[in-house]
């Protein structure tokens, strides 16, 4: 679809609107390439590490002791080994149970630095709430990559399973605005820690392409990508067509995507079809009728897991990162994404978008006078009781089969090209009775069982909260005597 002409006034219009919802001007001079999939991003990601001459920076939410995890880790010990500064940082909870201190004691002991954002700290309630969910590599402040990847080999999928890889999107970038991802890493790496020394790599390079970039790098609590998301829907004027991994809309920005269809646009969102976290693909499932109602086209992805979040808008606007359209990623995560305002890119990407679209179903309203009878999956009972199993088992375990569920059904559903949506509303709510339901049982003929981890949360949260009376109070005293000594200061002069 061609994009629409350029009104002057309307683009600066917008440009200023972009501007300030962002907090991230426009960097002209980049090249900017598509990169798609695991194998590609950890083939171009180890290209970068291994020709590495000055600085390595690297941060991500999950770091797995797996083949592609060491593979990793000793690139980067080889590097440091090398005389190289190789700085790493890693979720807390992200890694718990993938990779832990043994893991990096490789890497450490060749002079390489693992710092880990956030772990549960006395003092802090719910600090572990906050995540740094960013999947960023800058080498030589000269090649910059960010993405939805995390480095673990469940993105190569299982081949000896027939599980495929993973669908995932991310950029590699060359130009001035690599020097805003080191911004962007050191900042994270300050928040826990002595800072790193200067280096070459953190000026701006020299103009490498003819692409501007926004740097949009999130916190806790900035709210910054949220702001922007929603004016993108707002100004969209022909198309939005959106990538989600773990779509959860919350009312504003469902009203957006509504008022937007209801304009006239485009919009369409492509999210899995078996996600690796299942509860959150129930969730997702129960806020589609009204915007199916309102015309948004729905499509749930074939294969294993869709893990890319992007958007892509009326072919001149584009986005990519780490961040998924949901509260965490909106409010809660240290994200990163990249908005790119260039053609050529925006069409990439839509065409990206399109070959996507073939391997997957869109969802639909079913007529009325079927709806109360109607199932995602109902023409296919066989696999809705497989799903129904799979969904119970839940957790990592199922992952695997979840996907090569999914596979299957899509044989099932090739013929319809769509598959009808029934009453989503009733498996969450089942779900919550049963585990209320429990929750009461338990209570009733084993006490302890509900009593101790109700003792324990509060504890723990005692003592948290003592713990910050405390230091609020020492705070205070240091702030009088400071106050005291300058008032005598003053006195004696």
């Amino acid at each position: 679809m061609a994009a629409p002409p350029r009104d002057p006034t309307y683009s600066k219009f917008a440009e200023r609107l972009l501007n300030r919802a962002a907090g991230a001007p426009p960097i002209p001079g980049n090249a900017v390439d598509l990169v798609c999939d695991g194998e590609a991003h950890f083939a171009a990601w180890l290209r970068a590490i291994r020709g590495a001459q000055r600085r390595i920076l690297l941060e991500n939410y999950i770091f797995r002791d797996d083949a592609v995890g060491v593979e990793f880790r000793d690139a980067l010990a080889e590097r440091a080994r090398a005389g190289i500064r190789v700085a790493v940082i890693v979720d807390w909870l992200g890694c718990l149970g993938q990779s832990g201190r043994r893991f990096w004691a490789p890497l450490r002991a060749a002079g390489g630095e693992v710092r880990i954002y956030n772990p549960p700290r006395i003092g802090h309630s719910l600090g572990w709430v906050s995540r740094d969910h960013r999947k960023l590599l800058v080498v030589d402040g000269r090649d910059g990559f960010l993405s939805g990847v995390c480095i673990s080999a469940k993105w190569l999928g299982d081949p000896a399973h027939a599980v495929p890889p993973w669908r995932d999107t991310g950029v590699a970038i060359r130009g001035p605005a690599v020097a805003r991802l080191t911004a962007a890493f050191l900042d994270s790496w300050c928040s826990l820690g002595a800072p790193l020394e200067p280096d070459a790599g953190d000026a701006p390079a020299p103009p490498h392409g003819a692409v501007a970039v926004r740097v949009i790098a999130t916190h806790p609590t900035s709210a910054t990508l949220y702001r922007l998301d929603l004016l993108v829907v707002a100004m969209a004027r022909r198309r939005l067509w959106l990538t989600d991994a773990y779509y959860l809309g919350v009312a504003p920005y469902v009203q957006a995507l509504v008022g937007a269809a209801h304009d006239g646009v485009d919009v369409r969102l492509l999210v899995p079809g078996a996600s690796d976290v299942p509860v959150v693909a129930a969730l997702s499932r129960s806020g589609y009728r009204p915007l199916l109602r309102a015309g948004v086209r729905i499509y749930e992805w074939n294969g294993s897991m869709l893990h890319a979040k992007t958007a892509v808008v009326d072919g001149l606007w584009s986005r990519v990162g780490s961040s998924n359209l949901n509260l965490s990623s909106w409010f809660g995560n240290r994200e990163i994404d990249v908005a790119v305002e260039n053609e050529d890119f925006a069409r990439g990407l839509a065409a990206q978008y399109e070959a996507d679209l073939a391997n997957a179903t869109e969802i639909v309203l079913a007529p009325r006078r079927f709806r109360h009878s109607e199932r995602i999956g109902s023409s296919d009972p066989a696999a809705a009781r497989r799903a129904r199993a799979l969904r119970r088992g839940g957790g990592s375990s199922s992952r695997a089969a979840v996907g090569a569920l999914r596979i299957a059904t899509s044989v099932g559903v090739a013929l319809r090209a769509h598959r009808v949506l029934g009453d989503t509303s009733r498996g969450p709510l089942a779900a919550a009775t049963l585990a209320l339901a429990a929750i009461a049982a338990c209570a009733a003929i084993w006490p302890r069982v509900v009593a101790w981890p109700i003792a324990a949360a509060c504890a723990w949260f005692a003592l948290n909260l003592g713990v910050r009376q405390w230091r609020e109070r020492r705070r205070r005293r240091r702030w009088r005597r400071l106050d005291a000594a300058r008032e005598d200061s003053t006195a004696d002069d």
